[in-house]
Parts: C-alpha cells; structure tokens; sequence
C-alpha cells in the first residue's frame, strides 16, 4: 500500500486522496496475483495498477470508465464499494481533524444531565449507540428527539439539563434542524454532527463536529455512519479522563481496513440471496443491528427486521423455521452470552445463522462466520462490526443486479418536516 500511495502522489493527486485510495485496493480490487483499478482525484480519475500495485496506467476524464469495472471475483464495481473501502482513511481523517476541537468542546461545555438527539435514518441508527457509549461509561441517559413534536404538532418539549445534538450527513432535513433551532432558543447547548459544515444544521447548532468522510456518492450511507460512530467516541473519549480510550480509539481505522481485507473476500463466497430476515444485536451493538438491517432493506428490498435478543425471545422467535436467516452481531462484551445462548436456540429451530463476532464459541456456532479482529473494546467494537454487516448488504445487492448506487425509490438527501 505504501508504494501506491507514493506512486498515485507523484502523479499528482492529493496525499489524501492516494491513501484513501490505496486502503482500498487490497480487499476490493485485488485479488492475488489479479490487477485492477481504483479511482482518486475527480469523479472520473481512475488509476489501473498491477498486481504489485504499481501504476500501471492512469485514465482521466472521458476516458475513465465509471461504471465499467470489475473487482478480484469479477463483479462490476460500485461506489458503494469504494466507500466501504474508504471507511479506515475516512475515520483517520476525522481523528486528525477533530481531535484537538472536540477535546475543547469537551472541556468548555456548560453542564447538562442528559442528551438529547435528533436524527433520521443512519444517523438514527448512530443515535442508538450513543444511548449506549454515554449511557455506560457516564452515566447520561440519552433520548432520541421526537422532531414531529415541533414540526407536526406545534409542541416544543421542554429540554432543561440537556445538550441537544442533531446528527446528519447533509445537514440538511428540516425537522433536524428544527430541533437544534428549538433547543437553541431555549438557550441549550446544542452541537451539530454533520458531513457538510456550511449546512443549514452547521448553522443551528452553537458548535459543530465536521465528519470528513469525503463525498459519499452512493445513496446507502457507509462511511458518513462511521465517522458518525467515530465522532460520537471521539466526543466521549474526550469527556472521559485519561489517555487510553484515544489511543484505543486511534487504533480503530486499522482495525476497521482489517475487517474489509478479512471479510469482503468471505462475502464473496455468498452465492444466493438472503430472503426477509433477522438482525440480531444488543448493547453498543443494538445499533449495529439496525443499520445492518437498514443497508439490507435498501439494497436488496428484503423485510430485515432488527431485534435486541431479549426482544427477539418476547414474540419473533415464533416465526423462526428450517432455513430462516438471522444475522447475529455478537463481539465480546457483556452481552455476548446472553447472545450464545439465543444462537443455542436458534440452531434447535434449524435457522440459518449469519455471526459476527471474534468470540470463537460464537462463531464455531452458526453457519456463516464473518469474524472481527480480536482486543476491540466494546465501546468501540460497532465501528468494526457494522462493516461485515455493510459488506454482505453490498453482496447481495450485486447478486441482485440492480443499481447498487441508486435503489429505485431512494435519494441520497431527503428532506422530511
């Protein structure tokens, strides 16, 4: 990786871009002893490399096939897989850029008691973790804002003792912004989580935490997720005393590259669609199961309904039969028994399990195991276990053969009151 990176930056392109690049090319582009191509620099940029990863030819503009290319196994390529690829250089980006700014904001703001969030979506999804990291390691309960209240019902909450956080890639949607809009006015700190600064929500909020995921051009969110995930640990790292949860954290982009390297090449075995399922998580990873769930619905059109695993004893576990998926996210942590012990059941009614996990007593139990690296703190392991999750979405969707990038029925900003 590091003679692509010096060999992209001769040629020109920003550093940034060469090693955003060059993270992704071993699991998604190259196979042993294959070539491939990646892109970097403007939309159409595409560099050609060799199997040594050498550049071997580079192709601008009009000359550079968009959609045409095909990865180690001979799929076409989709910017969706870009961008899972791009997740490790994505979230060292974020780190470098926030870290001293967040750690400011940390210490100079006001007091407050809980959190308030509003988001949709993903960032929903990026909500329900937080509920977890602030909830376990200081004690601050965490809601998710009802934006309708304001927008549909004319009936602002009131918010006393809160820090009002709207979380969103575009910053864009009205009834978010009309949230932060609200708390500011009551005179609550508010903070913004967004991908594009000079947004509408950048505007509302007092302050602001920029993601720095670059352009995510496919419609399914990937990366905009992960610094979502990444911002909110690296809020509650500086919050926390002492210096280890930042390393711990600054360790995470390699360890998320790891898991594309390791597990995109198993997801590629995957031969037959997944049909309506179950997402399994509970804990720091209930979120993991909804946005894994999420990427399923929008890519491949299938009913993929998340379930905390005690939630899934309180009723769905009578539709499990012979053959019906479950994905079950399961890293070690203090909710991983409670989850074995559910696989344990789940096999006795002959589901087909889908294991995310590093824990082998875990994995050596289901039928497809899609392994994590070990050592990953639970408060950090949803920004590695949403990426095999991410990967088998992208998957099926190619098996599908439609537009990976663009579901019928979906755009990439969407605008809700």
């Amino acid at each position: 990786m590091v003679q692509a990176v010096r060999n992209l930056h001769a040629l020109g392109f920003p550093l940034a871009d060469c090693v955003a690049a060059a993270t992704s090319v071993p699991a998604l582009l190259l196979g042993r002893g294959d070539c491939g191509t990646l892109r970097v620099g403007g939309p159409a940029d595409v560099v050609v490399l060799d199997d040594r990863l050498d550049v071997r030819q580079v192709l601008v503009g009009d000359d550079a096939p968009s959609r045409s290319r095909r990865g180690a196994h001979g799929r076409p390529m989709a910017w969706l897989d870009d961008e899972i690829a791009e997740q490790p250089a994505a979230l060292a980006r974020l780190l470098d850029a926030e870290a001293d700014h967040v750690a400011e904001l940390a210490r100079t703001l006001p007091p407050f008691r809980s959190i308030v969030i509003a988001a949709r979506g993903s960032s929903d999804n990026a909500a329900r973790y937080a509920q977890y990291l602030f909830g376990v390691r200081h004690r601050l309960p965490v809601a998710l804002a009802a934006p309708s209240l304001i927008t549909r019902y004319g009936t602002a909450p009131r918010l006393d003792g809160a820090l009002v956080v709207g979380i969103s890639q575009s910053g864009e949607s009205p009834d978010i912004v009309a949230v932060v809009e609200d708390a500011r006015a009551q005179g609550r700190p508010t903070l913004a989580l967004t991908n594009v600064a000079q947004s509408p929500l950048g505007a509302a909020a007092e302050a602001v935490i920029g993601l720095h995921a670059g352009e995510e051009r496919s419609v399914a969110a990937t990366k905009t997720y992960l610094s979502s995930l990444g911002a909110l640990a690296l809020l509650s790292a500086c919050m926390g005393r002492g210096t280890q949860p930042l390393r711990a954290l600054g360790r995470m982009p390699g360890i998320v590259a790891e898991v594309v390297a390791q597990v995109g090449p198993l997801v590629d075995r995957i031969t037959e669609p997944l049909g309506h399922c179950l997402v399994v998580g509970r804990g720091f990873n209930y979120a993991t199961a909804f946005e894994i769930a999420l990427k399923l619905k929008e890519l491949t059109f299938v009913g993929a309904e998340p379930y905390s695993s005690a939630d899934v004893r309180h009723g769905p576990i009578a539709a499990v039969h012979d053959g019906f998926p479950i994905v079950v996210v399961a890293p070690s942590g203090a909710v991983l028994e409670d989850l074995r012990a559910l696989v344990g059941g789940l096999r006795e009614r002959r589901a087909h399990l889908i294991g995310i996990s590093d824990a082998p007593v875990l994995l050596d139990a289901v039928d497809v195991a899609l392994p994590l690296p070990a050592g990953i703190g639970e408060w950090l392991s949803p920004l590695a276990a949403v990426v095999p999750g991410q990967l088998l979405a992208a998957r099926l969707a190619h098996l599908g053969g439609g537009d990976v990038d663009r579901p019928a029925g979906l755009s990439k900003v969407t605008w809700t009151r």
